[in-house]
């Protein structure tokens, strides 16, 4: 069989999805855990890989199993396994068809700034800090210039591995609630650290450092060297996938809110 499943977790405690030698990742401790709930090893295969410190609401995964459990079992007996930082949220049998990557039509991510002179201590590793009064309004303004399809070369990693740098943003929004500021992205994917390099760009506008049309010259330029600083890892959450209607699987964005 073949089976979907929702994940979510907070990446402040790992150094980020995909297995690596010596350190703890998600990918790690969902596999033995899941391993053990099927009664053999098995891989699993998700949407989209996130970095260290990043957090999900709505990770996607799909793996293969000789196993024949319910999906409540799968559910429970995954989280007796898991450590208090990672849970699974749902799990459905699927299509063969199915590629929780490949099938992805489209990904949403939320970043999250705490936005006041006092740094957080609840919230820490969970927001991104900024002390300097930010303009939600200019920053609104900058995400606008970021919709359509378009090279995102200055938005990249340098170490990107993506054989495109070309990418479809649907919908930039950004809000204030209180001292909390929202950053929405969605678009048909992402490069390297393109989230995290459009939100400094952004914060950076909306602190007053450059003009709104700051956006479209970086865009021009396709030079990550020109493209600003990359926003910290602590504020970003993988909030959501959205897939073909016919595999049924939760399809709302489950997106984080503060105070």
């Amino acid at each position: 069989m073949r089976i979907a499943a929702g994940i979510e977790y907070d990446g402040s405690h790992f150094y980020g999805w995909q297995i690596q030698n010596g350190v703890r990742t998600v990918q790690e401790q969902v596999e033995r855990a899941l391993s053990r709930v099927a009664n053999h090893r098995l891989g699993v295969v998700c949407a989209g890989r996130t970095d260290t410190g990043v957090h999900a609401t709505q990770q996607v995964i799909h793996f293969q199993t000789q196993a024949r459990r319910s999906e409540r079992s799968w559910v429970l007996g995954a989280n007796a396994h898991l450590p208090p930082e990672v849970c699974v949220t749902w799990a459905y049998p699927v299509d063969e068809g199915f590629h929780a990557r490949f099938s992805a039509l489209s990904r949403h991510y939320r970043y999250v700034i705490l936005n006041r002179w006092v740094r957080p201590a609840l919230l820490r590793g969970r927001v991104t800090w900024s002390h300097a009064v930010l303009d939600a309004d200019r920053m609104q303004a900058a995400g606008r210039l970021f919709v359509g399809e378009q090279d995102f070369s200055s938005f990249r990693a340098l170490a990107c591995q993506a054989k495109s740098p070309v990418r479809r943003v649907y919908d930039v929004a950004v809000g204030r609630e209180g001292a909390f500021l929202y950053i929405d992205v969605h678009a048909n994917g992402f490069l390297h650290h393109m989230v995290r390099n459009m939100a400094g760009v952004m914060m950076s506008i909306g602190r007053g450092e450059h003009p709104v049309e700051w956006v479209t010259q970086l865009l021009q330029l396709r030079d990550r060297s020109h493209g600003g600083v990359t926003a910290p890892a602590e504020g970003l959450y993988l909030v959501g996938v959205d897939y073909p209607r016919e595999f049924g699987l939760p399809g709302a964005p489950i997106r984080p809110r503060f105070g």
